[in-house]
């Protein structure tokens, strides 16, 4: 029913934003990955959305970048997967990564998402598995595996987890070993 949505960003919290567009202020949940890229308050964004309709509820879940939303869409498809499980999931990683650990059935990724335990990750894995595709999901696997390492090591180090995965996205293409994206991660946590 709604696709997108494009108005004023006019409040932000943990869980939600504040849209207003029309001179309607549309409440939108959200993960942390989105809420962490949003623009300043007062100025022009755009959503992708996902309306959330049950007997008794009515809500809007959006997000920054389309392949977010489909992957949510696929999440809550899962028998036992709820928006907000859904949610958690999707700040486990990139939307590419958490593509990649469903299709590889790497369920210790999954189970890193609040919420998530060892069986409902296995049923993510088992019943969506096929339904997504992913270029060079096997590499991208590899890539994942690394990068828990780094940031179970890093969380060791006192830094937390939040900062951690930003600190993760942005390491350079260049770095290939394990040893060269800690080391990279650190220079840009040192720089924060």
């Amino acid at each position: 029913m709604i696709y997108t949505l494009e108005g004023i960003l006019s409040h932000r919290d943990d869980r939600f934003l504040v849209v207003k567009t029309g001179g309607i202020g549309f409440k939108v949940f959200t993960n942390e990955r989105t809420l962490a890229h949003l623009p300043q308050e007062g100025d022009e964004m755009i959503l992708f959305c996902h309306l959330y309709v049950r007997e008794d509820q009515l809500d809007l879940y959006g997000f920054s970048e389309e392949g977010a939303l489909k992957l949510f869409e696929f999440l809550i498809s899962v028998s036992g997967v709820g928006p907000k499980t859904a949610l958690s999931v999707l700040d486990v990683d990139t939307v590419e990564h958490v593509m990649a650990a469903i299709i590889n059935k790497q369920i210790e990724v999954l189970s890193r998402a609040s919420g998530i335990g060892k069986k409902t990750a296995e049923r993510i894995a088992l019943e969506l598995n096929n339904r997504i595709a992913l270029p060079k999901a096997e590499a991208m696997g590899r890539v994942i595996s690394a990068n828990i390492e780094i940031e179970d090591a890093l969380a060791g180090l006192g830094y937390g987890r939040q900062e951690i995965r930003k600190a993760i996205g942005d390491i350079g293409p260049e770095a290939k070993t394990l040893e060269d994206r800690l080391r990279q991660a650190l220079k840009i946590l040192g720089k924060h």
